[in-house]
């Protein structure tokens, strides 16, 4: 076989974005409490990071937590927090043992101390690794994303460090809390709604969108390959023509 003619790899995301949605709506179809949904969840979480490591993925950031979540039922939310606790304590070692850091990206300043002792071990532990990055947004919003940029950059010419016109994108851009990671290639969300809802709004700008109708806990290790699957048939254009982006590809 001519090396011409040799099979090219489907090409794969550097960077996959999900927007982890339906626990909720899949404990409820069986008659369960909504935190048996969020609990089911984790199995869903860990077939997920299996098949992004092994295909190449280079980073998982996953929506656990956002800055809306907080107007759900107390009793829920406190659940909630007490699983996020629990994960992280039970979970740091498998990843550090499997070579993934953990990161964790949000405002962190209402989440209860003990909880945010937890998050920094965790990353500590997981600080050296370098096969894969799981980063997890917690109490996150794209909004506040965008404002704590601007307020940092305000902060630089406020002090005389920069000039308004060297604010460009890619300055603005590494102000966020992903701005050292390569932009999502692919944004999921599952539950079958078809929305960011303040997700990664800056990074998601030319990111290709996956909606599946499975709730979050049966998205496993068939439904996430699926999804690799769409996105290695997707033209990425970036503004330009099929016909230059095939030119160049050649």
């Amino acid at each position: 076989m001519s090396k011409s003619s040799k099979a090219v790899p489907p090409p794969i995301p550097r960077h996959v974005a999900i927007i982890m949605d339906g626990n909720n709506r899949w404990a409820r179809k069986r008659l369960l409490p909504g935190v048996a949904g969020h609990k089911a969840g984790v199995d869903a979480v860990r077939a997920v990071i299996e098949v992004c490591a092994e295909s190449g993925v280079e980073v998982l950031t996953l929506f656990a937590f956002s800055s809306e979540n907080w107007e759900r039922p107390a009793d829920e939310v406190g659940a909630l927090m007490e699983l996020f606790l629990g994960a992280l304590r039970r979970e740091a070692r498998k990843l550090d043992d499997n070579g993934i850091r953990l990161r964790i990206i949000g405002d962190r300043s209402r989440f209860h101390p003990e909880l945010q002792a937890a998050m920094a071990a965790a990353e500590a532990q997981t600080a050296n690794n370098h096969r894969f990055v799981l980063q997890v947004a917690a109490n996150y919003g794209g909004q506040w994303d965008i404002l704590q940029a601007a307020q940092r950059l305000a902060a630089e010419v406020g002090a005389g460090r920069l000039q308004p016109e060297q604010i460009t994108s890619e300055r603005f851009q590494s102000c966020l809390a992903t701005g050292d990671l390569p932009l999502p290639d692919l944004c999921i969300r599952t539950g079958g709604e078809h929305r960011i809802s303040n997700f990664l709004l800056w990074q998601l700008a030319y990111s290709e969108l996956y909606f599946s109708d499975l709730y979050w806990p049966d998205f496993k290790h068939e439904a996430m390959r699926r999804a690799l699957a769409d996105f290695a048939t997707r033209q990425r254009r970036f503004g330009k023509t099929s016909e230059q982006v095939e030119a160049e590809a050649r």
